[in-house]
């Protein structure tokens, strides 16, 4: 009877050990298209060298979240290790990322990267989503390029 003590503790000890060795991707919750994230994975401060030249690139980006739409979950502003953040929206808006505040949450996501002009309109609409202020929203007045993402898949790590 020891003995099968003994064996079950075993086993509860390797699959702990087998828990802790389960990579950071495998303790994500995916949402959109699945992927498997690979070695082509880049850091967000290099998406810009990957975009320099082009109109777009496709790519799948490793991020830290700096902001999230607290309306519908419908985008997320990711720092690009400078001062700059894109904005990642998700592909004809067929999923939607929770609603709590993400700010600070590691995230993988696929898709395309480009630069593009948004309107005032635009902006405002997103920082409306974000919870600014009507003082903040009434100083967006002028039309403005950012780097943008289409995400088809997102993974948000635990």
């Amino acid at each position: 009877m020891a003995s099968i003590l003994y064996s079950c503790q075993q086993n509860t000890a390797s699959t702990e050990s087998a828990a802790a060795e389960t990579s950071a991707e495998a303790l994500a919750t995916t949402y959109g298209a699945d992927f498997a994230p690979g070695e082509d994975i880049i850091a967000a401060d290099q998406l810009l060298k990957a975009l320099a030249g082009k109109d777009s690139v496709e790519t799948t980006v490793q991020a830290v979240i700096n902001e999230s739409c607290q309306a519908k979950g419908c985008w997320m502003d990711v720092k690009l290790g400078n001062s700059e953040t894109m904005k990642v929206t998700f592909k004809d808006y067929g999923f939607f990322l929770p609603v709590e505040d993400l700010t600070g949450r590691e995230v993988i996501f696929r898709g395309t990267a480009k630069r593009e002009m948004i309107s005032v309109e635009d902006q405002r609409h997103f920082a409306k989503d974000a919870g600014k202020s009507e003082e903040e929203i009434a100083l967006i007045t002028e039309p403005r390029e950012e780097f943008r993402f289409v995400a088809d898949g997102v993974k948000l790590k635990q």
